[in-house]
C-alpha cells in the first residue's frame, strides 16, 4: 500500500489530530486517513471563486481579488 508522509505539520494541527485521534480510539495515522477519506468524498469539492461570489450577504462588500489579495497580505487566509 503507499504510503504518504507529511512534513512541517504546524503544531496547533498535531494536536488538535493527536486529540481527535485519542478521542476516536485511533492512532494519528488512522485519524489522519479518516478525516482524508472524509474530505475527499464530497465529488464536488470545494466551492469554486464563482460560487462563492455568486452567495450574497446583506451589508457584505462583493468579493474581489483586490479584497482577497489585500486578505492576504495582511494575514487572513
Amino acid at each position: 500500500m503507499p504510503g504518504v508522509l507529511i512534513r512541517d505539520v504546524p503544531e496547533e494541527i498535531h494536536k488538535k489530530l493527536k486529540a481527535r485521534a485519542a478521542a476516536n480510539r485511533r492512532s494519528l495515522g488512522r485519524e489522519a486517513l479518516v478525516l482524508l477519506e472524509q474530505a475527499l468524498q464530497d465529488p464536488a469539492g470545494p466551492p469554486t471563486l464563482e460560487q462563492i461570489r455568486a452567495v450574497r450577504v446583506k451589508g457584505a462588500k462583493p468579493l474581489t481579488q483586490d479584497l482577497l489579495d489585500e486578505a492576504r497580505k495582511t494575514g487572513r487566509p
